[in-house]
């Protein structure tokens, strides 16, 4: 049986690209296959979202960012309290039937108030939640699945899963979205939400057979309970040093962002919202062609050669550089260019090694803290720093070799960050 499965050609194939073991196989594909399809249903919605930025100011859109944040901070209290009370493995299901069923209900919206920006704008909000939400539950799902040495060899692989994803998904969009039309992508992205919820019964499975984590530390997959405490969550970050810094790396992430995000919708103001669409989906397609290459052929290795130090400050000390870049070339195209840079290294190298922070902390961190950090303190960063960049540009009159400089400035700050966060990691959590 073992000679079988060493001589797994797959198994072949993803011990020498990825390092991936035998036993290791099925769950490292299924947990690909997971996050692949939620990332498709996310990168088919995310262009559409996108495209009706440019409809509104810079005020308007940090208004939005704000309603985003508070709807955040509600969705997550109200998971926290749902956590502590129902099984794991009914939750995870849960979240994505529910998403799933909101995307049925804005089709519906959609069809009987057509080009409401009423509609409009509460889509926006709604799938920035969205954004998020679905992503946090499966890499909290998935810190508790494998343990410390696995996931510095797998969690690289997985995340091309939803680098592929992303692929796919404005792929999708942009082929089909003249023939079915907007409301159409609505119902295939609630399909795509559907399909992995039984997935995780298999992985559950595997957890304790194939990959021999039955003394692990997700105990929660097999119905154990939480703090009844809805804002516990809260509580532990406020206390714990170690997620504080966290929490600052993402809130610096998030800046980086920000700034980008602001640039490239500008200009995009003077064409219809199909074009617009089709840009932010090229965008997201090159993005998530270079991640997917990255994190299956380099991420896992990047993380065992330079440690998490140089990992984490990898893409911040990248985009220091592309500030500097923008600043002496500020042009649309040198701002799209970063944009693809960035954001590919997030989804590949920068992701990956912030999720293996995880993997060493306690179940109420990982389940309820975790949640807190990737939405409240994510879209409370996108609160505070839309606003930022709202005011530097009205108060100051930043055009956009200014904002780089800004940019930049912010970046060296993110990369010391990562690295003493880096630091934190080998020194008390070894």
């Amino acid at each position: 049986m073992s000679e079988a499965k060493h001589s797994n050609p797959l198994a072949r194939i993803f011990k020498v690209l990825a390092k991936v073991e035998p036993n290791e196989l099925q769950a490292t594909v299924l947990s690909f296959l997971w996050v692949f399809l939620v990332m498709s249903a996310w990168y088919i919605l995310r262009p559409v979202r996108d495209a009706l930025s440019s409809d509104w100011t810079n005020e308007q859109l940090s208004w939005l960012w704000t309603s985003t944040f508070v709807f955040s901070t509600l969705a997550i209290s109200i998971y926290g309290a749902i956590i502590s009370r129902v099984r794991f493995s009914r939750i995870v299901p849960g979240v994505y039937i529910f998403f799933a069923l909101s995307f049925i209900g804005f089709y519906v919206a959609g069809a009987t108030l057509s080009g409401n920006d009423i509609v409009n704008r509460i889509y926006y909000v709604w799938t920035s939640v969205f954004g998020l939400f679905h992503l946090s539950v499966f890499w909290t799902y998935t810190t508790g699945l494998y343990n410390k040495g696995q996931a510095k060899r797998l969690f690289g692989v997985i995340a091309a899963g939803s680098s592929l994803g992303g692929i796919a998904g404005p792929a999708f969009a942009s082929t089909f979205l003249d023939n079915i039309g907007n409301l159409n992508m609505l119902l295939v992205s609630a399909i795509l939400l559907l399909a992995p919820v039984p997935i995780m019964a298999r992985l559950d499975k595997l957890r304790a057979t194939a990959l021999g984590n039955e003394d692990g530390t997700a105990d929660l997959l097999r119905g154990d309970r939480l703090s009844a405490n809805p804002f516990s969550g809260f509580k532990i970050l406020v206390s714990d040093r170690y997620l504080l810094w966290i929490s600052l790396f993402i809130l610096l992430y998030v800046t980086m962002a920000t700034f980008l995000y602001f640039e490239i919708r500008n200009p995009l103001g003077d064409l219809d919202q199909v074009r617009r669409a089709q840009i932010w989906a090229n965008i997201d397609f090159f993005v998530n062609t270079l991640a997917a290459i990255t994190a299956f052929l380099a991420t896992g290795r990047l993380a065992t050669w330079l440690g998490m130090p140089k990992t984490l400050s990898l893409i911040p000390g990248i985009m220091v550089v592309a500030w500097l870049v923008v600043a002496i070339h500020p042009a649309a195209i040198t701002v799209f260019v970063v944009q693809v840079i960035r954001r590919a290294g997030n989804y590949s190298i920068t992701r990956p090694g912030r999720e293996m922070l995880f993997t060493l902390v306690d179940n109420e961190a990982r389940y309820k803290s975790k949640p807190v950090i990737d939405t409240v303190v994510y879209r409370g960063g996108d609160l505070v720093t839309a606003w930022f960049y709202t005011g530097i540009v009205s108060v100051f009159s930043l055009g956009l070799v200014g904002v780089s400089i800004v940019g930049a400035v912010i970046a060296v700050v993110w990369a010391a960050v990562g690295f003493h966060l880096g630091r934190m990691y080998n020194r008390e959590h070894v």
